[in-house]
């Protein structure tokens, strides 16, 4: 595994970890973390193991305006931000001897609508697509638990909302931009752009991205090698053991028809 520091558009230091296959390359995939997240969560590795146990070169990577290693601030964070970077790590490893195209994304949250907008934006470079827990659009998210019509309101007219992230208990602030941003978003009026493979996961108690959005986004693909993929008792983040597992499972199986 190797750990690089590159520099995405506006000079800001973005640190990428490349997983190099053992033997001969069988395929390219990026994963990407969601809003606060970073690249060494569970289910971002775990995601990446089955690429990698499968003979891929797997690409994870911190957004700037995150928790991880990369430059920028939680406060900062958009989806315009997030997509840059995502493009920028493509465009990196468009240098490295070990890329090809087509490849695969696979991203969660904010990471997941981001792969969901890049594969709408340059079909002809994605091989397959595997959205987890994915934002669909700025709107639906106005109408979750987690963002409901009273909570909403109160973000708009203080400017911030604060709360407490699911894994570390970390007390994060954002900015009503940060919605205003989230709005101009939505992947279905392009989704019948995904003529790839594309595999959904989503939790049943996930109060963020919920899983009748998930199936918005489903419905809205073009017939052929659709799937979407429930776990059971899992919230909007995949931290137990057992869900990772089903989880890994869904990976694996879906990996070897694409």
């Amino acid at each position: 595994m190797k750990k690089i520091t590159i520099t995405n558009r506006k000079g800001q230091k973005v640190v990428v970890v490349v997983e190099q296959a053992k033997g001969a390359q069988k395929g390219l995939a990026f994963v990407m973390h969601g809003l606060g997240g970073w690249k060494e969560q569970p289910h971002i590795v775990a995601a990446g193991e089955e690429f990698s146990k499968q003979g891929y070169t797997v690409v994870r990577f911190d957004t700037t305006n995150t928790y991880g290693e990369s430059d920028g601030q939680y406060e900062d964070a958009t989806v315009t931000n997030y997509f840059a970077d995502l493009e920028d790590v493509v465009e990196w490893a468009r240098g490295q001897e070990w890329f090809e195209e087509q490849f695969v994304l696979s991203g969660h949250s904010l990471g997941g609508i981001c792969v969901v907008l890049y594969a709408e934006k340059y079909p002809e470079r994605v091989r397959a697509l595997a959205p987890m827990s994915s934002v669909i659009s700025g709107s639906l998210s106005c109408q979750t638990k987690k963002y409901d019509n009273e909570g909403i309101k109160k973000w708009k007219e203080t400017g911030w909302i604060e709360y407490r992230s699911s894994d570390t208990k970390r007390l994060k602030r954002l900015p009503w931009s940060h919605m205003e941003d989230r709005l101009q978003y939505d992947v279905l009026p392009e989704a019948g752009k995904l003529t790839m493979p594309v595999m959904i996961v989503v939790g049943t108690e996930d109060d963020s991205t919920p899983l009748e959005h998930e199936q918005m986004l489903y419905e809205a693909l073009p017939e052929g090698n659709k799937t979407l993929r429930v776990i059971d008792g899992a919230p909007h983040t995949f931290l137990e053991e057992e869900h990772l597992v089903v989880l890994g499972k869904y990976f694996k199986e879906w990996i070897k028809g694409v």
